[in-house]
């Protein structure tokens, strides 16, 4: 199961109490006060890694706490410091305060981290108390609550290309063909359920990530079909790969399919519609693929590339196209 945004508690580990105490060796008439600090509560952390892909493991549990400090001691000893509570999420996680809905931290690179509830300050012992005017005193204050908030994690995937298009397009037939991911086909729509990403390999030294969402339909933008859940995992995408399909099953336009998906993505965010685009006819088996790739040209000045993601033609050239768009940003 594929979960993409939770909404949890986290609470920062309590202080340990300060210790009250007072010397009592044999040999030592005037003991005083050794009364030891406590030890600090642990810190919530959230760990970004690339081998965690969904948010699935927190969505069956609501509060997620840190250990606690330990009292501290006599003869001045320290309780021990409450251990962090480490929790890994998936890269392109993004953490927003819920009550608020500020977001707090971006995890983007593997290996970043985030203290998201920190733990309390341990209390002090009562040496910490002794003065020249107070040479015995008993007090020894409590150690402070950890940090607790309400969190909202939503996830966004990293992709350098996001792919996009109407169900049954062939999206993840061509993310099968140009990557090892395998997600599941069938010849009829919303087969895709869950995004998927797949890492394409031009070289041995370049490749790029391309990110498959569920097939979008008008209305995609406000909750219809699957795509709204899910739009949000292409916009860190540096290009769209739009595929059209020349014969859909529905009887529907090409061009028109094009432009219903166009707008949804302008609706869901305005950035997406500023993307740098590729497009692409699939099927290009079918007497109305070369048609259609024509039409695009005519109609809306868009030199569309004509493939099949099943046999392989046209491949190389439609990978070409998104590598002379991403070069330029690509650390190559």
């Amino acid at each position: 199961m594929f979960v993409d945004e939770v909404e949890i508690e986290v609470i920062g580990g309590k202080g340990g109490d300060g210790c009250s105490s007072f010397r009592r060796e044999k040999y030592v008439p005037r003991g005083g006060p050794d009364g030891g600090d406590g030890g600090r509560g642990g810190n919530v952390v959230l760990h970004a890694s690339r081998n965690t892909a969904s948010l699935i493991h927190l969505a069956n549990k609501h509060a997620w706490k840190a250990q606690h400090g330990e009292q501290g001691g006599a003869s001045q000893r320290h309780g021990r410091s409450g251990e962090d509570l480490v929790i890994d999420v998936p890269v392109g996680t993004m953490v927003f305060d819920k009550n608020h809905d500020l977001l707090l931290k971006d995890l983007k690179e593997d290996g970043d981290s985030f203290i998201v509830a920190r733990g309390g300050f341990g209390g002090k012992g009562n040496v910490r108390f002794k003065s020249a005017t107070l040479r015995s005193p008993t007090m020894a204050s409590p150690g402070e609550k950890g940090e607790a908030r309400e969190i909202r994690l939503e996830l966004r995937m990293i992709a350098d290309v996001g792919l996009v298009g109407k169900p049954n397009a062939g999206k993840s037939t061509l993310l099968s063909r140009l990557t090892k991911a395998r997600p599941k086909t069938a010849p009829y729509p919303f087969t895709t359920m869950t995004p998927h990403l797949g890492l394409a390999k031009i070289d041995a030294d370049r490749s790029f990530v391309i990110a498959d969402i569920p097939g979008l339909i008008e209305g995609a933008s406000e909750g219809v079909g699957l795509g709204h859940d899910f739009l949000r995992h292409i916009q860190r995408a540096g290009v769209i790969l739009h595929l059209v399909e020349p014969a859909p099953s529905d009887g529907t336009d090409p061009i028109e399919n094009y432009r219903a998906i166009r707008q949804e993505l302008e609706k869901f965010d305005e950035e997406l519609g500023q993307r740098e685009e590729v497009v692409a006819v699939t099927k290009n088996d079918l007497p109305d693929a070369a048609v259609v790739q024509a039409r695009f040209k005519e109609e809306l000045g868009i030199d569309a590339a004509l493939i099949s993601a099943v046999t392989g033609a046209g491949l190389k050239d439609l990978v070409d196209r998104i590598v002379a768009i991403i070069k330029p940003k690509a650390k190559w």
